[in-house]
């Protein structure tokens, strides 16, 4: 265990001097304790702003159910079996609107929680994770709202025709909510390669020879998580991630070896 008294390790580094700070066991369990705080008292008051438009966010959430039921001049109304579903729903709405609002906030306290081990040259990294992270998770919710999600809607209610339908609204918010932060929890891919490769875990040439394999461990997850089951909206869901995972390989390019075996060395020198 590192004594607290030990004063900021230095590392020469291109002609310069870098910094990366020692901190015992108790003061990472007090700034750990700290960064969850300051991220439950974010959330809990983006929640609440969320929770008094929940009605309004429920409406952007149905519009998708709502143009595919026109379309098959079926009725266009949503159901609930019991009493406090709908309560329970728009909490459930506030609570994870809340989250996604309150994100960059979360990210920056686990930004802040990490940065003390870090070099100074890596701490410019805070501003383009953040960015690329909500950037990427979003355009993958919109690629399922307005892609992926209508049309797996129209093929399902079209393949029922004949029957009457009876959607429940809890029913509907479960498989809404199942597609769209699953398909942003995806397109978050390159940000999960570029630190596998910043630490030495993965790098582009291992991605590229197991390319093959890789399109076929894509399709099988394409397939488990599409709510349907034709091969159309399998290559839907599909498509993105192959996508993603040749953005990936570059991501691991970028990212120089040099910079990790340098970190390697500086561990090993601080170890000492």
């Amino acid at each position: 265990m590192p004594d607290p008294a030990v004063k900021p390790a230095r590392f020469a580094r291109g002609g310069k001097n870098e910094e990366m700070t020692s901190m015992s066991f108790l003061e990472h369990l007090e700034e750990l304790r700290r960064r969850l705080i300051y991220s439950l008292l974010g959330v809990g008051v983006a929640f609440f702003a969320c929770f008094y438009y929940a009605d309004r966010i429920f409406g952007l959430m149905q519009q998708p159910i709502m143009e595919a039921l026109q379309r098959n001049h079926m009725p266009e109304k949503l159901v609930y079996l019991n009493p406090t579903e709908p309560f329970n729903m728009y909490l459930k709405i506030g609570l994870l609107a809340g989250l996604f609002v309150a994100s960059p906030f979360v990210l920056y306290q686990v930004w802040m929680f990490i940065s003390p081990g870090l070099y100074r040259h890596e701490k410019r990294y805070v501003i383009p994770f953040m960015t690329s992270t909500i950037f990427l998770f979003l355009a993958g919710g919109f690629f399922g709202y307005k892609i992926v999600y209508p049309e797996a809607l129209d093929f399902l209610i079209g393949y029922g025709r004949q029957f009457q339908p009876m959607i429940t609204i809890g029913e509907y918010t479960d498989l809404f909510l199942t597609i769209i932060i699953g398909l942003g929890a995806i397109f978050e891919l390159p940000i999960l390669v570029f630190f596998l490769s910043l630490m030495g875990i993965v790098n582009a040439g291992f991605m590229w020879r197991n390319f093959r394999y890789s399109i076929l461990i894509i399709f099988i997850i394409a397939a488990i998580v599409t709510p349907t089951t034709d091969i159309m909206n399998m290559c839907i869901f599909a498509a993105p991630m192959v996508a993603l995972y040749v953005v990936s390989i570059g991501v691991a390019w970028l990212v120089h070896p040099k910079r990790r075996r340098a970190r390697r060395e500086a561990a090993a020198k601080s170890s000492e």
